[in-house]
């Protein structure tokens, strides 16, 4: 019955985020929303966590522990709190950026750069809204799903998994070439990655750590790549750098499985 239930969850949130992604995305020229502001595609996942609230309510609180602020768990331990790998995932945003846009300044011969003074939109505005619209996808990926598949498959492969779907949920991109849709979905996997392991033991303040990346990278991508014009050779470099910087966290989280494989070991021989 159990396992029923957490495939039930996952298929309700599923068809509704995808749904509700698609409904948005048609209403918004209605609403006078600029699309490069916020698109409210976005909001999908924050539909199918609602819908998962509404037929699930003794559960949705368990399941999205940790996703607001709140104080730290006593229980972890001094070297997790020191580590803090709510910053270093938020330091990841730029390294994926700079990597990515070195990339294509050496491919293409020349720096690209947008000035924030050019946009039609206030870059603050601009920047806030980002946050909003990662947000509203953030609480349905990393703050219900990834916890709820990592139970079951660990929390790398869950990483993975999300990736995929994540991906596939930006049904737009795959009217690109297969080139770009191909380095789209590699980005999504790599950055999923990041997130989930990231945010593995994380207390409380996931909602916010997940948004914050999310749209650091966005924003990135807005002032100093241009893969919005379709070209492949951006998403290309996008998706390798960030598979470039998942690579330390992938290393991490099996160093640290190692370390507790030994330790629970070396536990059971005494």
């Amino acid at each position: 019955m159990r396992v029923r239930g957490w495939k039930a969850e996952t298929g309700v949130f599923l068809g509704v985020a995808f749904v509700a992604a698609g409904a948005f995305g048609a209403v918004q020229p209605a609403t006078g929303v600029p699309p490069e502001v916020v698109q409210l595609t976005q909001f999908g996942p924050a539909a199918g966590v609602l819908a998962v609230a509404l037929l699930w309510r003794s559960r949705i609180r368990a399941r999205l522990a940790g996703a607001l602020p709140g104080r730290e768990s006593p229980r972890a331990s001094g070297a997790e709190r020191a580590a803090r790998p709510g910053v270093l995932l938020l330091l990841t945003a730029p390294l994926i950026i700079a990597l990515a846009a070195g990339g294509y300044a050496w491919w293409s011969g020349g720096p690209v750069f947008t000035d924030p003074r050019t946009l039609e939109h206030s870059f603050a505005l601009i920047a806030a809204a980002q946050l909003v619209g990662a947000c509203g996808e953030e609480i349905g990926w990393r703050c219900l799903l990834q916890p709820m598949l990592a139970e079951r498959f660990g929390p790398l492969a869950a990483s993975v998994l999300v990736g995929v779907v994540w991906g596939v949920w930006h049904v737009g991109v795959f009217a690109q070439a297969p080139a770009y849709a191909a380095g789209f979905l590699t980005a999504t996997v790599a950055m999923s990655v990041v997130l989930g392991l990231a945010l593995e033991r994380m207390r409380s303040g996931r909602l916010l750590l997940a948004g914050g990346f999310h749209a650091l990278v966005n924003l990135g991508m807005l002032l100093f790549m241009d893969e919005e014009s379709g070209a492949v050779a951006p998403m290309v470099l996008f998706g390798l750098a960030c598979l470039v910087a998942a690579a330390p966290w992938v290393l991490r989280a099996v160093g640290r499985t190692s370390a507790d494989t030994i330790d629970a070991a070396r536990r059971s021989a005494l």
